[in-house]
């Protein structure tokens, strides 16, 4: 069983540095997000390779505590960056960390997807490390809702587990006509379409 000082511990937010795509942040996050104590493999990788314009509207669809928009705002300072998450945790944590970050350009709010973001929202790049678990029936929605929320010339970067690599090249050429792996990693591939 755990002492109250354990207990307390647990319940203390985790806080930690990282280094991430050229940016440095400070985050914190809490048990039951994902990758609550480091940033993940894939989500390095993903920005390793993901090209933002200092002027670009960028979207984190999933962003859990906030690492990849936080990334994204930084490196597009004269744009504007709208995370989103189902939890609202995560939400909080990210507008939090944005904060703590001195990110003014960024924002999270909760959304199931695209479902609460207005309608007439475009963005030039969209950026996911796309669960394996929400299942191909959402990642479908998902993708579909991505191109049509893209600006003409927008890039939607995925992060996905290797076992999901052959789907989403099928589905992003369906969706977008293209489809461009960019790096593939031991565990993660990072793809890229065009809208």
């Amino acid at each position: 069983m755990l002492s109250a000082r354990q207990l307390a511990e647990l319940r203390r937010p985790i806080r930690f540095e990282a280094q991430l795509g050229g940016c440095s942040l400070h985050l914190e996050s809490t048990w039951g997000l994902f990758s609550p104590r480091e940033i993940d493999e894939g989500t390095r990788l993903l920005l390793d390779h993901v090209d933002v314009a200092p002027d670009s509207d960028c979207l984190d669809l999933g962003c859990g505590y906030g690492p990849i928009g936080l990334c994204l705002a930084a490196r597009a300072p004269q744009g504007r960056t709208l995370m989103v998450d189902k939890d609202f945790i995560a939400v909080d944590l990210a507008n939090r960390n944005a904060q703590h970050n001195g990110l003014d350009n960024a924002t999270a709010m909760l959304s199931n997807g695209f479902d609460q973001i207005a309608p007439g929202l475009r963005f030039d790049l969209i950026a996911s490390n796309m669960p394996a678990k929400v299942g191909k029936q959402l990642l479908a929605l998902l993708l579909h809702d991505a191109h049509s929320r893209l600006m003409p010339g927008g890039r939607l970067y995925l992060v996905t587990i290797n076992g999901l690599r052959q789907f989403i090249k099928r589905n992003l050429s369906e969706v977008f006509g293209n489809y461009d792996k960019l790096k593939q990693g031991a565990h993660y591939t990072v793809a890229m379409a065009r809208r």
